[in-house]
């Protein structure tokens, strides 16, 4: 059964952290998606993450319904389902939940998950994000804690993240945030430590260091993970060693390599990997379309060739060209051969 248990789960993430690598968290919203994920984790002999957004969800549920909820849930169960027959282990997630989100999205599926638990089943998902990075500090943790208590109810985790990641992803801009919002201070850290830890240790901070969703140039804003390490170490300065928290680097597509090595020694465990992996799923696409434009469509007398625009044979040429993205990101965070599964 590769979608991990919850202790399954913490494993993964101390053995990341331990051992200096970190785990793709791959977004994905429909089955071949999905399957593209799976395929490359697999052909890297990784664990990993696929998670599902507010937007995904939606797009999963189909035009008629657009329902996030039951699209992420339907995606989940679809991902259950085809990784037990994989030999590496996944883990499930779900990204951004905005405030104005938690109450038709977030709490939703913990309650779904409440009650598998109580039913003797596994949970949709292994953990949660809530983005409370709009509020201020004092507000976004007091949103927080209330989740992290539900999520504990089921055995999962939770994400949050303090600081702005600019750029846009899934129709959220914060292309216009002024810099400073683009950076987690060493106080803010410390801060997301005495409120959650007061709950439990099964949690995940996406700290800001200039990190940019999307495709574009940050122009004015430097990553700069060095900000990472100045927090964790105001954390331990207070706290103690016990207190070195689980990172989450968003906004990793396009970065560069060694800005991403470096973000491992600070105690990144898993980064996201969105807009890249959507970029080399469409691109099969659009080289089939191009190559056999002529046969795509009736022209009088000459009707157009079903082997070509069955979606059967751009897809998986879609799916194929996705899972190697996976592959990269898997070498690029070092997770590469590191599959815990049957060990």
């Amino acid at each position: 059964m590769p979608i991990v248990t919850p202790d399954q789960y913490r494993t993964m993430l101390k053995a990341a952290h331990d051992g200096k690598y970190a785990y793709p968290a791959i977004n994905v919203s429909s089955t071949e998606t999905a399957n593209a994920a799976l395929k490359g984790f697999a052909d890297a002999g990784s664990d990993g993450i696929i998670q599902a957004s507010t937007g995904a969800g939606e797009f999963a549920s189909g035009l008629h319904l657009k329902d996030a909820v039951l699209g992420s849930i339907t995606i989940a169960e679809h991902i259950r389902r085809m990784a037990e027959h994989y030999n590496v282990y996944i883990a499930l997630h779900t990204d951004h939940c905005q405030p104005k989100k938690v109450d038709t999205y977030f709490k939703p599926l913990v309650k779904e998950s409440i009650a598998r638990k109580n039913a003797g089943l596994p949970t949709v998902f292994n953990s949660h994000m809530f983005d409370g990075s709009e509020l201020p500090l004092g507000e976004n943790m007091t949103v927080a804690k209330e989740l992290f208590k539900m999520c504990k109810e089921a055995d999962l985790m939770i994400e949050v993240e303090t600081g702005v990641v600019g750029g846009e992803e899934d129709g959220i801009d914060h292309s216009d945030q002024p810099k400073e919002k683009l950076y987690t201070t060493p106080e803010d850290m410390v801060g997301v430590y005495e409120a959650l830890s007061s709950i439990g240790d099964d949690f995940l901070l996406a700290a800001t260091f200039g990190n940019v969703h999307g495709i574009y140039k940050p122009g004015n804003v430097k990553l700069t993970p060095i900000i990472l390490k100045n927090g964790q170490d105001a954390v331990i300065a207070k706290h103690g060693d016990k207190a070195r928290m689980l990172l989450v680097f968003h906004g990793g597509s396009g970065s560069e390599l060694k800005d991403i090595h470096e973000t491992l020694n600070y105690g990144v465990v898993k980064m996201n990997v969105d807009t890249d992996t959507q970029y080399w799923f469409t691109q099969p696409v659009k080289a089939h379309m191009i190559e056999n434009a002529a046969e795509l469509t009736h022209d009088g007398d000459n009707m157009a060739n079903k082997k070509k625009f069955d979606p059967r044979s751009y897809m998986k040429k879609a799916e194929e060209n996705m899972a190697k993205r996976v592959q990269q990101a898997c070498d690029d965070l070092k997770s590469t051969g590191k599959t815990l599964f049957g060990k």
